[in-house]
């Protein structure tokens, strides 16, 4: 190798490294705008904002404040936002009847967003922990076990009310088998052609979704349990494939690996095995992470933000959902 690639002094690394213009020419990889997706929580009423404790600046939002942020998240040039509804205590359920409620808070927050910004990706969370009153993503039974089929059902009824509210991307992120296949049939039966699904087809059961859990009022019905029995093992990475490969041949148009930084070998073994629109969520742990490390100054903020979201571009993630989004935006067009 050395032989083929020519030997010290004759070839110095360091030589392309020792200006500025020559590491931007020979970078192989690059993060903009075009790469960022902006989760965000919304709440019902007017005027309503709530701050995340866990996830410092970050806030929950009324559809009103919600359209605000939008106006800013557009004149930045972010692509898309992913939607995350807070849904009150009395609207959860055993079965999830709100999840598919026509007129409910994504719902309306989705013909909401669309109706202002039509250039703005919407993009949904196709799952029923938000819903149900014990936390879990789908139908439990008597012991507890969340039903996969029961549950399919139910998150296809969810992603078509979703679709006929305007959204662009439906993202089922419950990790049931079967249902990106049951959600495209569906949807092409009812016209909605063109709705593309974003498959969390890797969501491993990770310790790292608790600020999350916070935000959107799911935690405290989860009291404890946990979600090992239809998420991924954290210690596989060979069955990830196979959940990508069953995802793609059901009609998933672009996948996700989440957590992100922590699953990066993931991202990269799926976009080397398949070629497919690849995407990977900053979770809020590693956002919670960041930020008590950059409040205690034990972290320099751009610099150590841009690197981690720099990895992901390298690992080979075409795009990245990231609660960063809207700081990193305006570092971008900052120049």
């Amino acid at each position: 190798m050395a032989d083929a690639f020519g030997q010290f002094p004759a070839r110095r690394m360091r030589r392309m490294r020792k200006d500025d213009f020559s590491r931007r020419l020979m970078a192989e990889n690059q993060l903009t705008v075009n790469d960022l997706i902006y989760p965000v929580f919304v709440l019902e009423g007017e005027n309503q904002r709530e701050v995340v404790a866990s996830m410092p600046g970050v806030e929950r939002k009324s559809i009103d404040l919600l359209l605000e942020e939008a106006a800013e998240l557009v004149e930045l040039g972010i692509p898309a936002i992913a939607l995350f509804p807070v849904t009150p205590q009395e609207q959860k359920s055993l079965m999830a009847e709100e999840a598919y409620n026509a007129d409910g808070l994504a719902q309306r927050a989705v013909r909401a967003l669309k109706a202002k910004f039509p250039e703005l990706g919407v993009i949904t969370d196709v799952a029923l922990d938000p819903f149900t009153t014990h936390g879990q993503d789908g139908i439990i039974d008597d012991d507890g076990y969340v039903l996969n089929d029961v549950t399919k059902d139910i998150l296809v009824k969810q992603a078509l009310s979703h679709a006929e509210a305007g959204a662009d991307v439906v993202a089922p992120s419950d990790m049931m088998d079967g249902r990106v296949g049951a959600i495209r049939e569906a949807l092409e039966e009812a016209g909605h052609i063109n709705t593309r699904i974003l498959a969390y087809s890797a969501k491993y059961a990770s310790n790292y979704y608790g600020p999350f859990r916070d935000a959107v009022g799911s935690s405290g019905n989860l009291k404890g349990g946990n979600k090992y029995t239809y998420q991924m093992d954290p210690a596989n990475s060979d069955e990830a494939l196979h959940e990508i490969a069953q995802d793609i041949a059901e009609g998933a148009d672009m996948v996700m690996v989440k957590p992100g930084m922590p699953y990066l070998d993931i991202v990269r073994r799926v976009k080397d095995n398949f070629s497919v629109p690849t995407y990977a969520y900053q979770v809020s742990g590693e956002y919670a992470m960041h930020m008590a490390a950059i409040q205690n100054g034990w972290l320099a903020e751009k610099p150590c933000v841009m690197e981690g979201l720099l990895a992901f571009k390298r690992a080979g993630a075409d795009g990245i959902l990231t609660y960063f989004a809207k700081q990193v935006a305006r570092w971008l067009k900052e120049g």
